[in-house]
């Protein structure tokens, strides 16, 4: 298994609508890559200048909106998931 460093946060996306609204098929061409994701794991959290770790505000199983261009693109064992700065993360859905 792969634990991030520091501040990191490891994603999985959430895959979107197949169809529109119309019932038209998206082709794989044409979709844009989801924002939203579901965290995997997440690293013991940065230091304050004090060297205090500072707690992460996500967990594993939490679902998350993240920017656009956010992240780096991995394949770990077969799957393509993200690691990101947990500042990169948008909010937490209920």
């Amino acid at each position: 298994m792969f634990t991030p460093l520091h501040d990191r946060v490891l994603v999985r996306r959430i895959e979107g609508e197949e169809k529109t609204s119309g019932g038209l098929i998206i082709p794989d061409t044409a979709k844009e890559k989801p924002q939203e994701g579901e965290v995997v794991a997440i690293g013991a959290g940065a230091r304050n200048e004090d060297g205090n770790r500072i707690e992460m505000d996500v967990k594993a199983g939490d679902r998350i909106l993240f920017g656009k261009w956010s992240g780096s693109e991995i394949k770990l064992e077969g799957e393509d998931l993200l690691i990101m700065k947990e500042s990169d993360i948008l909010g937490v859905m209920a």
